[in-house]
């Protein structure tokens, strides 16, 4: 085993207490995985009313103590409450004020102060426990203000032997409000208000700069959207930014959860099944997905899954534009999410016109997306951007050939099927644009109905592949003790 390490992760939602998107399931994955690397860890988060009370009511009280966080000296009650689960201790941020609201994010005007309190209401409350971390890795903007505070108001306390790595997952979202919002709400120094740290524009300051400028260390979810952000197409405006800070920026794909995402155990499939038998068990999971779908019951016929939040990001629009071509007596589509009413409509539209061959399922159903991952023959991911993507991950961990855009994470880790040398676990298009993706889409169709043996050994090949955090959590480990040597 390498040496011993105790991380602080902090962050603003993690699966099962809350959750919203992907970052829920890396704060509750990676954390586990590392207990397993020998690390000490802690997650901190905020105790949101939203939190089912069966967690609620299992946590201690650990303390409480007033921390001044204001400009002028307004102070604010900080409460730790203590859940240990999985040899991972999550402590929360209690503050009625700021947390009693049904959801985690509501509005700017309401989240910029809620997340100046949580910023530095985490490294208080470490200090109040006296719980040193050797690293404190920050997610998202959320968190941003914790290196900053760190390295200002929190110089003098035993904290700041701490080194910090900032986790980027989705760099669209910064926490950008004005200068006098942020600063009355953070208490921070004036001087880091300056157009290296926290200023953008005229009169803004931009958390998640902040994070980015003042953290030892930033990683983002794949080594291909490491590269991206710099560039001004997927730079969200921080690209420059991001170029001076290149020296310290990494890209480490996210895993999947193995004890979730397993075909031999996962008790949502109709039917279970392995490698050594996946190509049989396929044909009945997907017979009995197009019977529970009111689907034409054909096993020959080729089943594309889509299971994603409709909107212009994930690529629904090239989608949009390209189903009444793909449609054919041979191919049925399988949809499931919700978004932007313009996709729920128009699937809507779709599974009316192509009746049994096309469902939409204009809703979040968790049992519904396990059987999709299983029961169909190819799954779609045309992203515009993605920082990582776990989807491709678990339909290549379920034995379903990804079709997907090469941006970020979907780069790194689907590999363009090659005919001549039979080698690749994918199909893969570059530019934006709906003609590329039908492109992908009939290559797939070509092989699948032409060369079955070859599609049969890439789908053995996706199984192969190894996706767990255990490899995610090895690259983190590694970070953390090249950063503390």
């Amino acid at each position: 085993m390498t040496p011993r390490r105790s991380i602080a992760f902090i962050g603003s939602e993690c699966y099962p207490f809350v959750k919203t998107g992907g970052l829920g399931d890396v704060m509750y994955a990676l954390p586990k995985a590392l207990v397993k690397q020998n690390c000490d860890v802690r997650v901190i988060l905020p105790r949101y009313k939203c939190i089912p009370w069966k967690y609620q009511e299992k946590m201690i009280y650990r303390g409480a103590f007033d921390m001044d966080l204001c400009a002028d000296g307004r102070s604010y009650y900080v409460g730790i409450m203590e859940y240990v689960w999985d040899g991972v201790v999550y402590d929360f941020i209690d503050n009625e004020e700021f947390f009693s609201s049904g959801n985690p994010y509501t509005n700017l005007i309401d989240d910029i102060p809620k997340y100046c309190y949580f910023a530095k209401a985490a490294l208080a409350a470490l200090n109040y426990m006296d719980w040193i971390p050797d690293i404190i890795h920050c997610h998202d903007w959320q968190a941003a203000l914790v290196p900053v505070y760190l390295r200002t108001l929190f110089e003098n306390t035993k904290l700041t032997s701490a080194k910090t790595i900032f986790t980027i997952h989705n760099l669209r979202f910064q926490g950008i409000y004005n200068i006098p919002t942020i600063r009355y709400w953070s208490g921070l120094p004036e001087y880091v208000f300056n157009k290296d740290a926290l200023k953008v524009s005229y009169n803004d300051a931009n958390m998640l700069k902040g994070g980015l400028t003042y953290s030892n260390v930033i990683t983002t979810v794949s080594h291909t959207y490491a590269g991206e952000i710099q560039t001004p197409y997927y730079g969200e405006t921080l690209d420059a930014h991001l170029r001076y800070h290149s020296g310290k920026l990494r890209g480490i794909v996210n895993g999947i959860d193995y004890d979730i995402w397993n075909t031999a155990t996962d008790a949502r499939l109709y039917e279970n099944y392995d490698i050594t038998n996946v190509v049989e068990k396929k044909k009945e999971n997907k017979r009995k997905l197009q019977e529970e779908l009111g689907m034409v019951q054909d096993e020959n016929k080729f089943v594309i899954g889509l299971v994603s939040r409709l909107t212009d990001q994930k690529g629904l629009d090239l989608v949009n534009a390209i189903l009444p071509q793909i449609m054919d007596e041979h191919t049925q589509v399988v949809v499931l999410g919700t978004g932007d009413d313009v996709y729920e409509n128009s699937f809507r539209y779709y599974e009316n016109a192509y009746k049994g061959n096309v469902c939409s399922n204009i809703m979040y159903d968790e049992t519904r997306a396990h059987k999709i991952y299983a029961g169909a023959d190819a799954f779609l991911v045309p992203s515009q951007f993605e920082p990582c993507g776990l989807t491709q991950l678990i339909a290549m961990h379920y034995g379903t050939v990804p079709i997907v855009r090469e941006t970020g994470g979907l780069k790194d880790t689907v590999e363009p099927y090659n005919m001549y040398t039979n080698t690749g676990n994918g199909f893969t298009f570059d530019r934006y644009e709906s003609g590329l993706l039908l492109d992908a889409i009939n290559r797939a169709k070509t092989v699948y109905f032409t060369d079955r043996v070859h599609w049969d050994e890439m789908v053995r090949r996706d199984m192969e592949k190894n996706f767990s955090w255990e490899n995610a959590a090895k690259q983190y480990k590694d970070l953390y003790l090249e950063l503390t040597w």
